[in-house]
């Protein structure tokens, strides 16, 4: 079983419930889902359809605010962006629009418009969207190549630490969630693509895409 991400052999049988079985990567330190449980297109798309993302609502408002605000502080005024996996329900992009910058939606669900994959930004925000990757390594190949030199990849995720809990973790319990990363798996992530990394608060890691860039 190869690591999704670094696609390295380095792994090992982590966790087996009643309904899906888990794997650890030793290079990358990802924890992820057998391929074997992953819900169908369908599926996924149904449970996409129970979240609950209202623009107006605070309480949804302050939990991105974790992401936004220290990205807002990277940016120069007007910039251009994207909100990659943004649901049904654009909050975040909507917040950064009233910020003054210019956001474009992308979402393979809800607005799946490959128009917005065709130029590159100065900024791209995934929020509570990496743990959905079901091919994570291409994936962010694709954002990488969607960002301009000095740009910046904002991820908000539940970072996974604790190995004793995870069998009753509320993030895994969630079967639309397949992958789950450490600090050191964006680490890997950011010398695979030569971004500068950095965690400027709990569950977020911010990329900023170097002009040497990094192996394809």
């Amino acid at each position: 079983m190869n690591c999704p991400i670094c696609q390295g052999s380095q792994t090992a049988l982590f966790m087996v419930d009643k309904e899906r079985k888990y794997w650890r990567c030793g290079h990358c330190e990802a924890r992820f889902m057998d391929p074997d449980n992953h819900l169908s297109s369908q599926e996924e798309y149904e449970h996409y359809l129970l979240h609950e993302n209202d623009t107006g609502d605070p309480g949804y408002r302050n939990f991105l605010e974790k992401l936004a605000n220290p990205l807002l502080q990277k940016l120069k005024p007007v910039s251009s962006g994207l909100d990659y996996g943004c649901g049904p329900g654009p909050v975040l992009a909507a917040m950064m629009g009233e910020a003054g910058h210019q956001v474009k939606l992308f979402d393979p669900y809800f607005h799946n418009d490959e128009q917005a994959l065709s130029q590159t930004y100065d900024f791209i925000t995934c929020s509570e969207t990496v743990e959905h990757f079901y091919r994570p390594l291409e994936a962010f190949r694709r954002l990488d190549s969607l960002l301009k030199d000095g740009a910046w990849l904002a991820i908000m995720t539940c970072f996974q630490t604790d190995d004793d809990a995870f069998e009753h973790w509320y993030y895994r319990r969630d079967p639309t969630h397949v992958v789950f990363y450490r600090e050191a798996t964006f680490v890997w992530l950011a010398a695979r693509f030569g971004w500068c990394c950095e965690f400027p608060v709990k569950d977020v890691a911010l990329m900023q895409k170097t002009t040497a860039g990094g192996a394809n």
